[in-house]
């Protein structure tokens, strides 16, 4: 099992990276697009936790920048259903904190935001991993949660993608930890003009 990739990025795509290793090795590794916008530009280091998946006719490596993102990964591929790509469109849109979140509250409306969730694999995750997610770290605090999803929310009825609006919401989270919608709304609109 390969567990941890580290080396340099020598090509970055769309929805994969290839990190050459010390010892000449390329490895492809699908990451999710949350995970490669936060990595740098090909040529810097990298170091990603990984997922092997082996099948009769492929191995697919899949990339995270933390064990913790990774443990969710493997938690959602355990749901009938819910192979690997799926599971890292979901990662793709929604932090590993918010998932576990999401699965632990029943919000359905949040998962089916996913693209390529519907409401039968969403109420499937919610049926079968509801008692799997003790060991998982989720979204503290009610108020901040709960701003934080009526931010991104609104930022969605505006126009803007639910991975991107999430992204920038958190983002204006971590910067001062705003708890008011309007000013989450406000700051998140501010770094998505800036980008």
């Amino acid at each position: 099992m390969i567990a941890l990739l580290a080396g340099t990025i020598a090509v970055k795509e769309a929805d994969r990276v290839v990190v050459r290793t010390p010892s000449g090795v390329g490895y492809e590794c699908f990451v999710p697009t949350r995970v490669l916008a936060q990595l740098p530009p090909p040529g810097h280091p990298v170091e990603l936790h990984t997922h092997l998946a082996v099948r009769e006719d492929d191995q697919t490596l899949y990339g995270f920048t933390s064990a913790e993102e990774r443990r969710v990964f493997r938690r959602l591929i355990t749901a009938s259903g819910i192979g690997p790509k799926l599971a890292l469109a979901i990662l793709s849109t929604l932090s590993g904190e918010r998932i576990v979140r999401c699965i632990r509250e029943r919000d359905l409306a949040t998962l089916v935001a996913v693209p390529g969730v519907g409401k039968k694999t969403a109420e499937k995750l919610v049926v079968e991993l509801a008692d799997k997610t003790e060991d998982l770290v989720a979204e503290r605090g009610a108020s901040v949660a709960t701003a934080s999803d009526a931010a991104t929310k609104a930022l969605v009825r505006l126009g803007y993608g639910a991975a991107e609006a999430d992204d920038a919401v958190r983002r204006a989270l971590a910067a001062d930890g705003k708890r008011k919608t309007a000013d989450l709304v406000k700051a998140a609109l501010a770094y998505l003009a800036g980008h």
